[in-house]
């Protein structure tokens, strides 16, 4: 016989791989944390297999989880769809949503595509620009739904993804810490720029802003060029860049949370709740690529 996984159980798996933390998981599907366990007991019991790894100090998919995760977004996806059919009339209206430009080159198109498919009638105002910005936009009620980064320590949002903040160069990179460290960054406000600068005030290590650019594009070719080093998301260096490591001493630069924040004057509206529930069911994966701060 067939079996039928529950979707609750599923949704709870799919919450712990993208958060990484049984903790983290628990805070974000509003439940406890035994909870959370309960739930991955369950779906390994139906499944007959392990699915998570989970030791004192880390957790990591299985095999099989990791196969397990590709079927729970499309059965979770699949419910979203029937439920977004049955439920009555289809959202309408304009969506305006801010995402960060290095995201808005990654998977974007995929999630609009999958939301038009399922919400022809809803139109869009797309704005493309950095994390900080993007939130003050919000703050002064001109977005209705924002995906991008927090600063840390900021609580706001929905937890996607929490990700690894690296430092990034070429192949051929070489740091000489005898001199100021030329960095490539973003033009003021930028997370991942004040994260590179508080991480090297702390090493007691000097650096200077060799080129300051607006654009993931720019940045990229700035740090391909090798004009200097720079910091970005671990799951979101592109390929052009290298991932440098303790052989070049830089300090660690800690982490960096993606995030989905909703305007409150808009969280109710049909289209609203169904353009979350469409990047939700699309995942970490769909937010995958190269970084801006």
């Amino acid at each position: 016989m067939t079996a039928a996984y529950d979707p609750q159980l599923l949704a709870t798996l799919l919450a712990v791989e993208q958060t990484g933390s049984f903790t983290q998981a628990a805070a974000r599907l509003r439940i406890r944390q035994p909870t959370v366990s309960q739930h991955i007991r369950r779906l390994e019991e139906q499944v007959g297999r392990p699915l998570v790894h989970r030791t004192t100090h880390s957790l990591a998919l299985t095999p099989d989880g990791e196969a397990m995760i590709g079927f729970a977004r499309a059965i979770l996806a699949a419910h979203e769809q029937a439920a977004a059919y049955f439920s009555g009339p289809r959202p309408r209206g304009r969506l305006r949503i801010g995402m960060s430009d290095d995201l808005a080159l990654t998977r974007l198109p995929q999630i609009l595509r999958e939301f038009r498919r399922d919400n022809p009638m809803v139109d869009f105002y797309l704005t493309v620009e950095q994390s900080r910005v993007l939130h003050e936009w919000m703050v002064n009620d001109k977005l209705d739904v924002l995906v991008g980064k927090r600063p840390p320590g900021d609580e706001r949002g929905q937890l996607v993804k929490r990700d690894r903040l690296v430092w990034v160069g070429t192949p051929a990179t070489r740091v000489d810490l005898s001199k100021p460290v030329p960095l490539v960054v973003y033009a003021a406000p930028s997370i991942s720029r004040d994260e590179m600068r508080k991480a090297l005030n702390r090493a007691g290590i000097p650096y200077r802003s060799a080129c300051v650019c607006r654009g993931v594009n720019g940045l990229i070719a700035g740090v391909a060029a090798g004009i200097g080093v720079s910091a970005l998301a671990a799951s979101l260096v592109p390929a052009q860049l290298t991932t440098l490591g303790p052989a070049h001493r830089l300090p660690e630069l800690g982490h960096i949370d993606l995030v989905l924040l909703a305007n409150p004057r808009a969280a109710e509206r049909p289209a609203v709740k169904a353009l979350i529930a469409t990047i939700l069911a699309s995942g970490s994966r769909s937010l995958s690529a190269s970084d801006r701060g």
